[in-house]
C-alpha cells in the first residue's frame, strides 16, 4: 500500500503570497490533521539540527515557526530541541547565532539530552547496537514532529528523517560520560586508528574536533578517547585517510536503521510527523563547519506520517534532479539520472532505508498530493 506524502514544490511562477513556498507549507499544515496525534496540553518535541558554526544551510526558523505555531492551534506545548554535537551550552549559541530561539520560532529552544548530553533512557535498539540511549526529553515527549534538512551525509550517504532520528535524537554521551551516539559510527569497543605512515601532520583533524580530543604532540596525533564523542569528523576531514573509523557500511546503515526504531518505539504509533525540507541540498551534514554549494536546484517540501515513504521519496527527488553547475556533483561529472549522493558521498544512502523498510518501520512505496496554493478565505485576501 503506497503511503501518502504531501508536497509542495520550491518553484514559485506568480507574485501573490497564496503561491509562495511559505503559504504553500503552511497549507500543507492545514490540510494535516494535528488532532489526530497532539491531544490538548501534550508537550510537543519539534526537532531539528541547530547546524554548527560555518555551516548555514539549515531549516529557516521561520518555518520551525510555522510548525509551532500549528501545534499551539491544536493545544499543543512545542519546544524545539536538537542534541549535543559540540558542548551544549555553546551549541544553543550557534541555534541563536542561527536565528534559532525563542523569539524568533515562538517556543522554548532545549537540548534534549540536556547540556551535558548525557540525559538519556535506555532503549532496547537491535542486534547490532543492543540498547541506545534515546534523549530524555525525546523519550518522554508524547509527540513529535520532526524537521529535517535533506543534504548528503559523510557515512549514511543522505541526511532525512531516519538520520534526524537516529544520531539527532541519541544522546551525546551515556551517563558515565562514554560516547553514545558515536556508538552508530564503530564496531562495539572499538575506537579510531591513526594510521602514522600516511599522516602529514597537517592538522585538520585537530582543528575541526569540537571536544577537543585529538591533539598534536611531539609529531603524533594523541587521541583522548576519555573525550571522544566518535562523531567521526576528524576521519573525514583527513584528506590522506591516516584516521580510519572501524566499521563497515553495511553494518552502519543497519545500526541506524535500528537507532531510528529504537527512537520510534517510544512513541505511540502515529504519532510522529516528517517534514523533510529538500532545499540547498549539500554535500555535507549541517554539523560540519562549512557548506558547500547545493547539488541540485530546491525541490521543495515533504510531509508524512511515514518516515521510510518520505526519505524514500526525499532520495529519489534529489537523484532525479539536475546537477547543478559549480557544485560538487559537478566536480564528479555527475549526470542527470544518476546517483547523484553515492556519487559525491561514496555512500549508498538507500541501504539504511532498506534497512528500516526490512523494521517494518514504513513503505518504500508512496503517493504525493502535491499542494499548488494557499487556500486564502475571501476576506483575508491580499495578505
Amino acid at each position: 500500500m503506497k503511503s501518502k506524502i504531501f508536497f509542495a514544490d520550491a518553484r514559485v511562477k506568480s507574485y501573490d503570497y497564496k503561491y509562495s513556498f511559505v503559504a504553500k507549507f503552511e497549507q500543507i499544515l492545514q490540510m494535516v490533521d494535528f488532532r489526530s496525534f497532539i491531544e490538548k496540553g501534550d508537550y510537543v518535541a519539534v526537532k531539528t539540527h541547530f547546524g554548527s558554526q560555518g555551516a548555514h544551510r539549515i531549516v529557516r526558523p521561520l518555518f520551525l515557526r510555522k510548525v509551532v505555531e500549528r501545534v499551539k492551534e491544536v493545544g499543543g506545548h512545542p519546544f524545539v530541541t536538537d542534541t549535543v554535537r559540540i558542548p551544549g551550552l555553546e551549541y544553543l549559541e550557534v541555534a541563536n547565532m542561527e536565528g534559532i530561539n525563542h523569539l524568533s520560532v515562538g517556543a522554548p529552544v532545549v537540548m534534549a539530552d540536556g547540556i551535558f548530553g548525557r540525559d538519556q533512557i535506555r532503549v532496547k535498539a537491535g542486534p547490532i547496537l543492543g540498547e541506545i540511549g534515546v534523549a530524555s526529553a525525546i523519550y518522554y515527549a508524547p509527540a513529535m514532529i520532526v524537521v529535517s534538512h535533506c543534504k548528503g551525509h559523510i557515512g549514511s550517504g543522505f541526511g532525512g528523517a531516519i538520520k534526524n532520528l537516529a544520531m539527532g535524537c541519541i544522546s551525546c554521551k551515556d551517563h558515565h560520560g562514554k560516547a553514545e551516539r558515536g556508538r552508530i559510527h564503530f564496531y562495539e569497543g572499538k575506537h579510531l586508528e591513526w594510521i602514522e605512515v600516511r599522516c602529514t601532520r597537517c592538522g585538520q583533524c585537530v582543528d575541526v574536533c569540537p571536544h577537543k580530543s585529538l591533539q598534536l604532540v611531539d609529531d603524533s596525533i594523541v587521541i583522548d578517547r576519555t573525550v571522544c564523542v566518535k562523531c567521526a569528523r576528524c576521519a573525514r576531514v583527513c584528506p590522506v585517510k591516516a584516521l580510519v573509523v572501524p566499521i563497515d557500511e553495511e553494518t552502519f546503515q543497519k545500526g541506524l536503521a535500528e537507532s531510528a526504531y529504537a527512537v520510534v518505539s517510544t512513541f505511540e504509533k502515529g504519532r510522529i510527523l516528517y517534514i523533510n525540507f529538500i532545499t540547498e541540498v549539500q554535500p555535507e551534514c549541517d554539523c560540519m563547519p562549512m557548506a558547500d554549494t547545493p547539488l541540485v536546484q530546491d525541490q521543495g517540501v515533504l510531509v508524512s506520517h511515514d518516515i521510510v515513504a518520505i526519505d524514500q521519496a526525499s532520495l529519489d527527488m534529489i537523484n532525479g534532479a539536475e546537477p547543478l553547475p559549480g557544485s560538487k556533483a559537478a566536480d564528479k561529472n555527475v549526470k542527470k539520472g544518476e546517483n547523484i549522493l553515492k556519487a559525491v558521498t561514496g555512500k549508498n544512502a538507500q541501504l539504511h532505508i532498506d534497512a528500516a523498510h526490512e523494521l517494518g518501520m514504513g513503505s518504500k512505496e508512496y503517493e504525493l498530493i502535491q499542494v499548488t496554493e494557499k487556500h486564502i478565505p475571501e476576506g483575508e485576501a491580499g495578505h
